[in-house]
């Protein structure tokens, strides 16, 4: 059998490539080298990340802030969509909220590429450099979007890929009991996060059916019984509110599968993922002519289970937006993991250290530049922040004057979250989503946020409900001027002209911003 061939090759023969010293000097020094991005932005532009952290942080001071207390309960439910909310709250306690987000963040890029690791450890039965070409690939399209639970969870799947793997020799029941504690952690981190694991062990199962056709009848039933521990997947959605979230579709979209593509190996500039990737296929092409690269079997069912669940998968799963383009970065650790090089020579050895050393370097001067340009405007948007009163109500609204590059929507689109971080205001914008999130708004304030996860009002209509209601809908923001204290306005230009100077009056005029005060004797 495969897996057994290829053990008994580990053991009767040393493996040609680095040391497992060697590799973990390597993976430390690399891993430090691609963390100075995140260590170095206490307020990194990542779209969600900023109102994830706002509500692990209300969680922590909900009790001793009064204000806070108005506005917010915690309503903690079985929801696949946790993780942050149980690991951040912990590390707020013995530090400021925004290192806990750099610290979970860094668990999370550690946990991919351990877990990357020790996914082909267990497939190929020794340590190799090779899965360390992870590393560049932590920050892509779908780490911009800042879904942290998700990114959490592929860390988590890929080391209980590994495992499964390890437990193939345990008797049946103990690798069920084994997978059913597998498939319950990874629901808390995020849904999707079950179905990346689902797609590995498929692919595994489907590769063990093909080896034992011989005896088939003993191999299917272990194929069926391989995904009896989802099951528990079905009873934990039922005894929650994920079934009544608001906002469910299910739209397959062909443009958005292309997109999920981009998303996985493209971050800010097309060039630099040109450059990542056609260095990493000519390394790969050249040591696959030399016989020193080889794909192991699982790799191939991987790659086949996932394209197949990829070109199915809608847009949509339960209200969870971009569902398809999260696959594609997840499938590529796992695929990464099936790959095996053989670095037979010392200058082999050098030559792969240094053209892995070269395109991390690459990512993170990519990542560094454009965070360092960003930094001032967050900057900026925290000053302004910390020009609203305590305990007031905060309107978001998007002008879209400005030219809405993926970067201004990623470092602006949840920045108003901070008001609640460092103002304890009520934001409009908040994930207090039922089905989605546990923060929850009272009952007094529930009419005047969004709780359904669409977008936030544009300046014409948030312009024209000011001062009359608009009978042909009933939207959260109309009569805006009875129910706000202030009102930011987001994807504009420095020195955009107050559209309401009946109403508002600026605070604070920055860069593809506005914060202005309701003026409530307009």
């Amino acid at each position: 059998m495969i897996f057994r061939t290829q053990r008994k090759e580990a053991h009767t023969s040393a493996h040609a490539g680095l040391s497992p010293v060697a590799i973990a000097w390597l993976f430390a020094g690399l891993m430090l080298l691609a963390l100075i991005p995140v260590l170095s932005h206490k307020l990194p532009p990542l779209s969600d990340y900023i109102n994830h952290l706002a509500r692990t942080y209300v969680i922590n001071a909900i009790d001793d802030d009064p204000y806070l207390s108005r506005f917010y309960s915690i309503d903690w439910a079985v929801i696949p969509n946790l993780m942050i909310d149980l690991v951040v709250p912990y590390l707020n306690e013995v530090t400021d909220i925004y290192v806990a987000g750099q610290i979970f963040t860094v668990i999370c890029f550690l946990l991919i590429v351990s877990g990357t690791l020790v996914l082909n450890r267990a497939l190929f039965g020794h340590w190799s450099a090779l899965p360390l070409i992870a590393i560049p690939f932590l920050y892509n399209g779908i780490m911009l979007i800042g879904v942290m639970n998700y990114v959490f969870g592929i860390g988590l799947a890929l080391w209980f890929l590994a495992g499964w793997v390890a437990a193939r020799d345990q008797s049946l029941p103990v690798r069920l009991a084994l997978s059913t504690v597998f498939v319950a952690a990874l629901f808390f981190c995020h849904l999707f996060a079950v179905g990346i694991y689902a797609i590995g062990v498929l692919a595994i199962e489907f590769n063990r059916l093909w080896e034992k056709r011989s005896a088939p009848l003993p191999a299917l039933i272990n194929f069926v019984a391989a995904g009896a521990p989802f099951l528990i997947v079905a009873l934990l959605i039922v005894m929650g509110p994920t079934l009544n979230t608001p906002g469910f579709s299910a739209d397959w979209e062909f443009w958005g599968k292309l997109n999920g593509l981009r998303l996985a190996v493209n971050v800010y500039h097309p060039l630099v993922a040109f450059a990542v990737l056609a260095t990493l296929g000519l390394v790969g092409a050249y040591a696959f002519h030399q016989r020193a690269l080889r794909f192991h079997p699982i790799g191939w069912a991987m790659l086949t289970v996932g394209v197949v669940v990829y070109l199915a998968l809608p847009n949509v799963i339960l209200a969870a937006h971009l569902a398809d383009q999260r696959l594609p970065i997840a499938l590529a650790f796992m695929l990464i993991a099936c790959f095996d090089l053989q670095l037979r020579t010392q200058v082999a050895r050098y030559g792969f250290v240094a053209v892995l050393t070269l395109i991390v370097a690459m990512r993170v001067i990519e990542v560094q530049a454009v965070w360092t340009d960003i930094q001032p405007r967050a900057e900026e948007f925290l000053k302004s922040v910390r020009s609203i009163e305590r305990g007031k109500r905060v309107l978001v609204v998007h002008g879209g004057t400005a030219d809405e590059t993926e970067i201004t929507h990623n470092d602006l689109m949840h920045a108003a979250s901070l008001a609640t971080i460092e103002r304890s205001a009520l934001v409009t914008t908040a994930f207090t989503v039922p089905g989605k999130h546990i923060l929850r708004v009272r009952d007094e304030f529930k009419k005047f946020v969004e709780t359904e996860d669409r977008w936030p009002p544009s300046l014409p209509y948030f312009l024209k409900v000011a001062d009359k209601d608009d009978p042909a809908s009933n939207y959260f923001w109309e009569l805006w001027p009875r129910h706000y204290d202030y009102v930011y306005i987001l994807f504009t230009k420095k020195g955009f002209l107050c559209p309401d100077k009946k109403h508002l009056s600026l605070v604070h005029d920055g860069p593809g911003f506005q914060l202005y005060r309701v003026n409530r004797d307009g």
